[in-house]
């Protein structure tokens, strides 16, 4: 979800501490000193700074992040690809709704956000939590902080990342996609600070449990705009709120027309 952008104030980088970004590992272990400053002076605690010294330069992030194309497939070529068939996809999300219907409907009881929106969102970003990334997430997001292409962009998340690894959110070797996002709906770090929930009770927040990331998921979009009760298809209010989620038309699309489906 890396169009979903949500500055944490109290993790801003402070200017005068700005870390020198870089466009190869070359400075890489430079950069961590001076980002250790920035961090700490940002509140970071020990186990987040000790998290990002032992971090590495992610080849294979920078790699993807330089060849990203965008998406530009028509709607049912998007369709297609990802999710085989509208009908398809709804069959497998609709036997998850079937296997835990209290919870999704206490769900939209809290937030106002359908349980097809969720699950069509889970189902695409990490096929119902069986892909949710194989690179670490505190070198991720750490590397693309420090790439000098977007180190504003990812600056708050790396050290929302650091935060997480603080408040025993995110563990050191957690894993995640190649831009640091995480868990079963694939936050950013500076998100899931923002707008993480408890969904199952136990008293903490974990994106890689999947009550917690349903319930943050609906969080998020409910905070964004979403109207509880209202319809979500192309045009409508609801459907502009999924342009926080991503910013990729069909994306949109296939949300809303595979939440349609999803009884």
């Amino acid at each position: 979800m890396l169009r979903a952008l949500a500055v944490i104030a109290s993790l801003a980088a402070t200017p005068a501490l700005a870390a020198t970004c870089g466009n190869d590992a070359g400075g890489w272990e430079s950069w961590k000193q001076q980002f250790a400053q920035e961090a700490s002076a940002a509140g970071i605690g020990q186990r987040g700074l000790q998290a990002l010294s032992g971090a590495r330069y992610a080849t294979r992030t920078i790699a993807a992040d330089r060849n990203q194309r965008g998406v530009r497939y028509a709607l049912n070529d998007f369709i297609r690809i990802r999710l085989g068939s509208l009908d398809s996809f709804a069959s497998q999300a609709t036997r998850r709704l079937d296997q835990n219907r209290a919870f999704f409907q206490s769900l939209e009881q809290r937030y106002g956000v359908p349980a097809g929106i969720l699950l069509a969102i889970h189902g695409m970003e990490t096929g119902f939590g069986n892909n949710m990334g194989n690179e670490n997430v505190v070198s991720s997001i750490l590397t693309v902080a420090y790439d000098c292409r977007r180190s504003d962009f990812f600056t708050p998340h790396a050290l929302a990342a650091l935060q997480m690894v603080d408040r025993g959110m995110l563990a050191v070797g957690q894993n995640g996609a190649a831009h640091g996002e995480l868990g079963h709906t694939q936050f950013l770090p500076g998100n899931a600070l923002r707008y993480g929930q408890d969904g199952n009770g136990d008293g903490r927040v974990d994106f890689y449990n999947m009550a917690d990331a349903m319930a943050s998921t609906a969080n998020f979009l409910r905070q964004k705009g979403w109207q509880p009760g209202q319809p979500f298809s192309e045009g409508t209010p609801n459907f502009r709120v999924l342009n926080e989620w991503n910013a990729a038309t069909v994306y949109q699309q296939a949300i809303a027309l595979s939440a349609e489906r999803i009884r």
